[in-house]
């Protein structure tokens, strides 16, 4: 759960995220903005930011505690796991910007 006055950050943070993150779904892109977890993402980074303890490892433990589910939940990954390598990257990039403009 947001702190006060953070609401407005994660929104933010998460519009960034949004558009700038996609999973690759069978060569397709699928933004995390139209899958509705750019939200989720944010509001799990936001500690990591405001804590200023954004690193590759710790990004990455977010993103493999993240379940997508898939198939009408039959089934759920981690969305770790449907994220292309450079778009890890730019995540932690993103975040890392985020942290040194609080």
């Amino acid at each position: 759960m947001a702190k006060p006055g953070t609401t407005q950050d994660i929104e933010a943070l998460a519009a960034e995220i949004g558009d700038k993150i996609y999973m690759d779904i069978a060569k397709w892109h699928l933004y995390l903005c139209d899958a509705h977890l750019h939200t989720t993402v944010a509001e799990r980074a936001y500690p990591l930011v405001a804590d200023k303890t954004v690193t590759e490892d710790a990004v990455i433990k977010m993103l493999e505690a993240i379940s997508v589910p898939l198939g009408g939940g039959r089934t759920h990954v981690a969305l770790l796991n449907l994220l292309p390598l450079q778009c890890q990257v730019n995540l932690v990039d993103i975040l890392e910007d985020y942290q040194r403009n609080l």
